[in-house]
């Protein structure tokens, strides 16, 4: 651990901190993390240590972006993590990160929404006694099925503060038991990540050729409940056709996997297919789209942001405030994709979502969570360890 005073960064955000603070661990494993999670370590500067799991770690899905949002490459990167089934990728990197945080001891951890790599973060630091802090925290879908609500339940269970970007987070989390004390409405930082990104989508170079001129339909599919089986993905696929617009598909390299594994190549023909885009690039799309279909948890939130209209293909949603706004309709796999989403464009034809706010905040929740993350590591955010969350996790 680097015992130097570690300088905040200009601008009011971070001062010279005394030598007795020490190093904050940000472990992610996916590029919504990093997407997430980069304002968080802007705002810490040197304090932050960047532990990636090697869960999506190639230059496609992770590589870039540490690039492109100005970000250095992750501190310590784990390996034989990659590509593994959930119980091993856990288990894996419960082991490596225990070994990493008793190699050099933080004096806490974030981890940030519900990935395998946020279960292990949490878990590994507990289990050392090391202050969890949960980014994200409280998102709920009552969906036991869906892996990522089990390791939101898990984190909800060990973390020692809780970030929770919106009044419905906090209280799903009170509803669990979770102290109020532990609980601190921080805004979403995805709101303060897309607002940069659109920002540097007006550089001529994160613009995508071959985009269709006039209107379009931006896709964007990779949940298992959408492609781990012939009939989901192909119902997607000709959901997709059936809209009577362009569609342009960056393809995740999952789909792409089980397109080529389930003999649909045939339902690509007539979309324009990308290989997978940086975060500005998508968002350059985004903006110019006149429809969005997606299964991701962040395209829930940067809609609200980008005031683009969202289909929102899955069993369930942990975000329903995008819903709630008006901004996105869930539809269930099978239930009718091409008829939802021009219901939804009738509806925001006749009311643009250009003057309705986000429901994830004012843009600084980046500030606020780095600011609370170095107060619990320096001891003056008072924490009882122990007065956790019932959980039936």
């Amino acid at each position: 651990m680097n015992t130097s005073a570690t300088t905040r960064i200009r601008g009011g955000r971070i001062d010279d901190a005394p030598d007795d603070v020490g190093r904050i661990a940000v472990v992610l494993g996916t590029r919504p993390e990093i997407i997430k999670l980069a304002g968080v370590i802007r705002e810490l500067g040197d304090r932050a240590r960047v532990i990636h799991t090697g869960q999506h770690y190639d230059d496609s899905m992770s590589g870039q972006f540490f690039r492109q949002l100005g970000l250095p490459a992750p501190d310590r990167v784990l390996a034989g993590i990659g590509g593994a089934d959930r119980g091993t990728q856990i288990a894996t990197a419960i082991g490596a990160l225990t070994e990493e945080f008793q190699r050099s001891r933080p004096s806490a951890v974030i981890v940030q929404g519900d990935t395998n790599a946020v279960s292990a973060g949490a878990q590994a630091a507990n289990y050392l006694g090391i202050p969890v802090v949960h980014v994200e925290a409280g998102l709920r879908s009552g969906d036991r099925g869906m892996p990522e609500e089990l390791n939101r339940l898990v984190v909800g269970a060990l973390a020692d503060v809780h970030c929770a970007p919106t009044e419905t987070s906090r209280a799903n989390l009170l509803r669990e038991g979770v102290p109020a004390t532990r609980v601190e409405v921080t805004g979403n930082t995805v709101v303060e990540a897309t607002l940069a990104s659109i920002a540097a989508a007006a550089d001529p170079a994160v613009a995508v050729e071959g985009v269709p001129v006039g209107e379009f339909v931006l896709a964007t599919i990779h949940r298992p409940e959408n492609t781990d089986t012939e009939p989901a993905l192909r119902r997607v696929l000709e959901g997709l056709a059936a809209l009577g617009l362009p569609v342009v598909l960056p393809l995740h390299p999952r789909t792409a996997a089980a397109v080529e594994r389930h003999g649909l190549r045939s339902l690509l023909d007539g979309m324009t297919v990308l290989e997978p885009v940086g975060h500005a690039s998508f968002i350059w799309l985004a903006l110019r789209a006149t429809l969005i279909v997606a299964d991701s948890g962040g395209v829930q939130e940067e809609c609200t942001v980008l005031k683009r209209p969202l289909v929102v293909v899955r069993r369930s949603t942990e975000r329903p405030e995008a819903v709630d706004a008006g901004f996105a309709v869930l539809v269930r796999p099978g239930d009718g994709l091409a008829t939802a989403a021009l219901a939804l464009l009738a509806e925001v034809r006749q009311r643009p979502l250009a003057s309705v706010p986000s429901p994830y905040g004012d843009g600084g929740a980046s500030r606020r969570i780095a600011d609370l993350a170095v107060r619990v590591a320096s001891g003056t955010e008072p924490i009882q360890r122990g007065e956790g969350a019932e959980s039936s996790a």
